[in-house]
């Protein structure tokens, strides 16, 4: 009885804890959260499109940003422009078909 007491509780453990990982293909955040921001096809690894577009890196996982542009942060070609540089940004927003569908965009301070 208490062997399948013990497996039913590390079973139930495991249950929960997958159930409550977040993976990054359905991300939502609702509350600014912290991300790796910069240029997709420059610094994070993306071919998707040619030239250059603005792009977050989430749980390891990179993804376009539609709703903002580089240009609006600055000269992406400037020596800490987007294209050279990783920069931290606070975002809301979620992913949808693999994309980040930003709300907000805050590029935090070097």
């Amino acid at each position: 009885m208490f062997k399948l007491s013990c497996t039913l509780a590390v079973c139930m453990f495991i249950l929960v804890g997958c159930a409550s990982n977040r993976t990054a293909a359905n991300y939502t955040a609702k509350k600014p959260a912290t991300v790796d921001a910069g240029c997709g096809q420059c610094l994070l690894g993306l071919k998707e499109k040619k030239g250059c577009d603005l792009a977050v890196r989430i749980s390891g996982q990179s993804y376009f940003v539609d709703g903002f542009k580089m240009r609006q942060f600055g000269d992406p070609d400037e020596d800490t422009g987007m294209c050279n540089v990783l920069h931290k940004a606070n975002v809301t927003g979620k992913v949808v078909d693999n994309r980040f569908q930003a709300e907000s965009f805050d590029l935090l301070p070097r």
